[in-house]
């Protein structure tokens, strides 16, 4: 999802939780998106039904890239 507002742009992703490995390659996918829109920093919500769920917010940086990530 990219966000305009105020002349600046947001990109977010929400993603269900499928492992760690389908994790990855959606932070791979959001520097792609990042690069592509000429941006340094997004937004990522993953929705984890595990009942062993770690919640919490992190940040990733990939490169000189960040993704704020939230897991609920």
């Amino acid at each position: 999802m990219i966000v305009d507002y105020l002349r600046e742009q947001f990109i977010i992703e929400l993603k269900i939780w499928n492992g760690s490995a389908y994790n990855e390659k959606g932070e791979q996918q959001l520097c792609e998106y990042l690069e592509s829109f000429g941006l340094k920093t997004c937004y990522m919500l993953t929705f984890n039904f595990n009942k062993e769920k770690e919640q919490g917010i992190k940040d990733v940086k990939i490169g000189d890239m960040t993704i704020h990530e939230a897991t609920l």
